[in-house]
């Protein structure tokens, strides 16, 4: 059959299972937004209000849903709105499909309008690349991209596809979807039994799971092997969630804003399992002082993981699921009371500050209220820490947060594609004003789809996290922190035709948010927060884990 470039594209997407996709059109993806109409019973396009929104909601539906992200831009300013996107989810590696059109092939390399080499932009912050001028090679690249986007350590692939591609005519030919290419990644056996020995032996063990226990669908076999051996688990940001924190091995977040326990079990352990991890700066702090009596044993798919921050004792490289299956079939089951008892004694209660509103108090209510069966998704910032220490997250792909690059602005955009992608769960945004502003044109979205998404807004007319560093490493001078001109959020959201409550205690909290889940729409949340009000514990950049500060 011959079909269109851009009709070809969409046959392509639709043999890879795609039936969502996030965009916003311009010129050069006129014929792809051409072709998209002849197909709107396949496919449900959301349009957000900013190419940089589409990105960021392409990433929260992949990572709520498993699946692989699409979203589409026009070239120029369309495609380079989206480099933020593409970077944030490199970073924490998350498979989406980024497709830009192109000014036509023959005004490439001329300047001309709304050209831009966007591949060669994104060639950092992206597992692979592909700038299309012929449409023969269309369908070749498409499935391609789908591949190399989901499989081994999943990223972002970038398409980009000049214009007369899109509007040629030329053969297509339907083929099944490729299987994801295959790393060498056979179970390596021996390793396993020998990771197992020095499990069995190890007095205080650590488990450290980062993000790669849930991506790759790895979090049972991580809770036989913890409860088999007896071992208690730290997470790492991105791996929040894949234990659950309710259950008596969880010692919670490890690193800056670690739980005491959870950064003197990790200093004082004599065995580190490091699982789907990649000893981050935030993480690991000084690095000769992270962990320094202890082996360390990495879990890993990527190869370029091992040694890269940390220097390990051994190595295993593969499918998580199976290494770990393999190494629980080796060990001992164990009682480790002792070990429990040291670490027990570490332990520091956080209570909230007197009468005042505090996060803590809100993320309590609001964990309770929903019996913690929601989606987070967060900016970045004091509320993104709170709510990792506080939230009691219990299962993967729960918790939706900017890890490795810090995106402030990111979490409207993810809790959009988290909704589209689970549209039956409760969605909850958590957002600091500061981190609002860069995203709150994204409440148009929230409102053209009339997505049920409720949005926590602590406001403590600060770029808090900024703020607190300055009071603590830069004898409290507060430049350009405080967020002074009192915007009227309420009447902002109001303009949106979206529901507003503003609250200063937590009673009037607990009934907006009743409000709120009572009639399953959407809500913004104001929560008025002292502006001096800090995440602890907070251990100083480079400094050792267990140097922290409780106040």
């Amino acid at each position: 059959m011959e079909l269109s470039g851009a009709h070809i594209v969409l046959e392509c997407l639709k043999e890879q299972g795609v039936d969502t996709i996030f965009g916003y059109p311009g010129g050069a993806v006129i014929p792809l937004y051409d072709a998209l109409y002849d197909n709107k019973e396949h496919f449900s396009h959301v349009r957000t209000s900013h190419e940089q929104g589409a990105a960021h909601a392409a990433d929260g539906y992949a990572r709520s849903s498993g699946k692989v992200g699409v979203c589409i831009a026009t070239s120029g300013p369309g495609a380079t709105n989206t480099v933020t996107g593409i970077a944030t989810a490199y970073m924490d590696s998350i498979p989406m499909v980024v497709i830009t059109g192109q000014v036509a092939s023959g005004l490439l390399g001329k300047d001309s309008f709304q050209e831009v080499d966007i591949t060669g932009i994104t060639l950092p912050i992206t597992k692979h690349s592909f700038c299309i001028k012929d449409i023969e090679k269309i369908p070749g690249a498409i499935r391609e991209a789908f591949a190399i986007a989901s499989s081994g350590r999943p990223g972002p692939v970038l398409v980009d596809i000049t214009k007369d591609a899109l509007m040629a005519k030329g053969p297509y030919e339907r083929q099944e979807k490729l299987k994801e290419q295959q790393n060498d990644d056979s179970l390596d056996v021996a390793s396993c039994i020998e990771a197992a020995r020095l499990i069995n032996e190890a007095q205080r063990p650590v488990i450290y799971a980062g993000g790669g226990v849930s991506y790759s669908g790895g979090a049972d076999q991580l809770l036989y092997l913890a409860v088999k051996g007896d071992i208690p688990v730290v997470n790492t940001l991105m791996g929040l969630g894949n234990f659950p924190r309710t259950h008596p091995l969880s010692l919670g977040l490890v690193g800056m804003h670690g739980l005491p326990e959870s950064n003197m079990a990790v200093t004082n352990s004599d065995l580190v399992i490091a699982v789907g991890s990649r000893f981050s700066d935030r993480v690991i702090g000084a690095v000769n002082a992270f962990a320094p009596k202890a082996k360390v044993i990495h879990i890993d798919i990527d190869r370029g993981e091992i040694g890269k921050n940390k220097a390990v004792e051994m190595s295993i490289l593969g499918d998580i699921r199976g290494i770990l299956l393999e190494l629980a079939k080796n060990m001992f089951q164990k009682n480790r009371k002792d070990w429990h008892q040291e670490i027990d004694g570490w332990r520091h209660e956080f209570q909230s500050s007197g009468q005042r509103l505090h996060a803590k108090q809100i993320l309590d209510c609001a964990w309770e209220k929903l019996k913690g069966d929601a989606i987070v998704t967060t900016e970045v910032g004091q509320h993104q820490m709170w709510t990792a220490q506080h939230w009691k997250f219990e299962s993967p792909r729960t918790f939706i947060t900017s890890g490795g690059l810090g995106t402030m602005g990111f979490g409207l955009g993810a809790a959009i594609g988290a909704q589209i992608a689970n549209p039956h769960r409760k969605i909850v945004h958590i957002a600091g004003d500061g981190s609002f502003r860069m995203n709150c044109n994204e409440l148009a979205t929230v409102a053209t789809y009339k997505l049920p998404i409720i949005t926590l807004l602590f406001n403590n007319q600060s770029l808090g996290m900024v703020r607190q560093w300055q009071h603590l490493f830069n004898s409290g001078r507060y430049s350009e922190t405080d967020i002074q001109d009192n915007v009227d959020y309420m009447k902002l959201v109001d303009a949106y035709g979206l529901r507003g409550r503003k609250v200063d205690n937590i009673k009037d909290f607990e009934l907006a948010l009743e409000e709120a889940l009572g009639d399953g729409k959407g809500m913004v949340i104001e929560c008025m927060l002292h502006q001096d009000e800090s995440v602890y514990p907070i251990v100083p950049p480079g400094q050792p884990i267990q140097d922290y500060i409780l106040e």
